[in-house]
């Protein structure tokens, strides 16, 4: 990139010039507020769109999204593996949310959705196929299903009923009775009138009344949620209330880089399964978490692959997952493996953070395993590969055993508060005045482009429109950027700059 501050010899022309006569925008006595009205005049002699003038008029304020629901009681979906659980789960939301594929064993976590069926709202909890005598990974998803039933207020327990009772169905059902939660008979994969014979089997279960059901196509699914709401309470016995507005952070990297022990570690319990086979989470798991008396929202999300369309199945719906979860977050902790060079994948993570206009901050995991000597070598990689986000705070933690875990939330917290910075608008361009009196833009064919004027158009991220005399190359848009980060700090959130060039009005 081109430094302006080498290549560019100062010109005579600042944008102050077309100030209205009489007003010196950088006479020290003169304030912040006479050099934005000063401005604002020189900028009513060029074509201004009505979408300019409402920018300029506009009090620059956000609005927050509507706060947190308050506790909502719990409708755990449970059942043995491949009786159609999520599928289920994505007919009662109404679109595609849990991750499906036709094999067993898809989902693995407890992932929990927000629901609602006759003005009724209430959480919908999705669990793993629950399994007797399995060892590994399998064992501890069966883990997390009892956990499920164990914080649900009430229990659609799925059968197929193309397969008739099994003995794991007959497991699961002692389960439930002495667990002594309300509990909703389903019998899956009901497809028409001729296999309602199918479901009747499933009375001898001792659960009272099977609803057939088609998940796939929609049928019977009303009925067994008006059953379902008769059984779940108004009120939760297992909810907490939620806290008003907490920070929602997503948790990314490429798959087995520690997100989900990371998770574990500081919700203070297994929350989600981990494992050392890659790609063990599919769908993003939701957690509050109280980290120096403040809740947040953490997000566990899959591992982002090489490339979407070289995955498929179960893998590629999980990324696509991944993406929505940090569009739906405010901030995102990207892991990186210390013991590993920065790979493609995970400078590919970055940029979908960046991207999205998230907050960024970067964790080293693994970084108490390297030695002294290591680390010192290791430093000097990072500022190396690590350029092009310099501005992102960083932290080195162990995701195992929580060393330096405790430096997560006074780095977020930075990274949240340069997101959510507002510069007011006589400060921004008295900067920008004497900033581009310093170092004005390059000449191009015998012209130079002058900024006449700028404002902060919105926050999160923080978003700036230059009003300018001609158009302003890219280098010198990224010199006005580190020097916006120079004076303002933004440690932590990408900054977006958007020039919109005005010629002058015709006499």
């Amino acid at each position: 990139m081109t430094n302006p501050d080498d290549s560019v010899s100062p010109a005579p022309e600042s944008p102050i010039d077309d100030a209205p006569e009489g007003v010196d925008a950088f006479e020290p006595d003169v304030d912040d507020a006479s050099r934005e009205r000063a401005l604002r005049a020189g900028l009513e002699e060029y074509e201004l769109a009505e979408e300019d003038l409402a920018l300029l008029d506009s009090d620059g304020e956000d609005f927050d999204d509507a706060p947190e629901q308050g506790a909502l009681p719990v409708l755990a979906i449970v059942g043995r593996p491949n009786v159609g659980k999520s599928t289920l789960v994505n007919r009662i939301l109404g679109r595609r949310e849990a991750v499906t594929e036709d094999k067993p064993g898809v989902t693995r976590d407890r992932v929990s959705y927000p629901g609602e069926w006759a003005g009724r709202n209430f959480t919908l909890v999705d669990t793993g196929g629950w399994e007797v005598d399995v060892a590994g990974i399998d064992a501890r998803v069966a883990e997390q299903a009892e956990v499920a039933i164990s914080l649900s207020d009430a229990v659609v327990f799925v059968v197929d009923a193309t397969v008739g009772i099994t003995d794991t169905d007959e497991r699961v059902m002692r389960l439930l009775r002495r667990a002594g939660k309300p509990v909703v008979l389903c019998a899956n994969k009901v497809d028409g009138a001729s296999g309602e014979a199918d479901a009747l089997v499933l009375w001898n279960l001792g659960l009272g009344e099977p609803y057939p059901v088609s998940s796939l196509h929609g049928r019977g699914v009303g009925d067994l949620l008006d059953a379902a709401m008769k059984v779940l309470p108004e009120v939760s016995e297992h909810g907490a209330l939620r806290p008003d507005g907490p920070r929602r952070v997503a948790l990314v990297g490429r798959p087995n880089v520690g997100k989900s022990s990371l998770l574990n570690k500081l919700a203070g319990s297994e929350r989600v399964v981990v494992d050392e086979m890659a790609g063990t989470t599919r769908d993003p798991v939701d957690e509050l978490i109280v980290l120096g008396d403040q809740p947040w929202w953490f997000v566990d999300t899959a591992g982002i692959r090489r490339r979407v369309h070289q995955t498929r199945g179960a893998d590629f719906y999980a990324s696509l997952r991944t993406r929505a979860a940090i569009e739906k977050a405010e901030v995102a902790v990207v892991l990186l493996d210390a013991g590993e060079q920065l790979t493609e994948q995970d400078t590919r993570v970055i940029s979908q953070v960046v991207d999205a206009g998230r907050a960024l901050v970067i964790a080293y995991n693994k970084w108490d395993l390297m030695d002294e000597d290591r680390r010192k070598f290791l430093e000097r990689e990072v500022e190396r590969d690590l350029v092009q986000v310099q501005w992102a705070p960083r932290i080195n933690v162990s995701a195992l055993t929580g060393w330096h875990t405790s430096r997560l939330v006074p780095a977020l917290e930075r990274a949240l508060n340069s997101w959510d910075q507002r510069i007011p608008t006589g400060r921004l361009n008295a900067f920008l005045g004497e900033l581009v009196a310093a170092h004005p833009h390059p000449l191009r064919g015998g012209k130079q482009s002058r900024i006449l004027f700028a404002t902060q158009a919105s926050t999160r991220p923080p978003r700036f429109v230059l009003f300018a005399t001609g158009f302003i190359e890219a280098g010198y848009r990224r010199f006005v950027e580190r020097r916006l980060r120079e004076e303002f700090g933004f440690e932590g959130s990408p900054i977006e700059i958007s020039v919109r060039v005005r010629e002058k009005r015709r006499r």
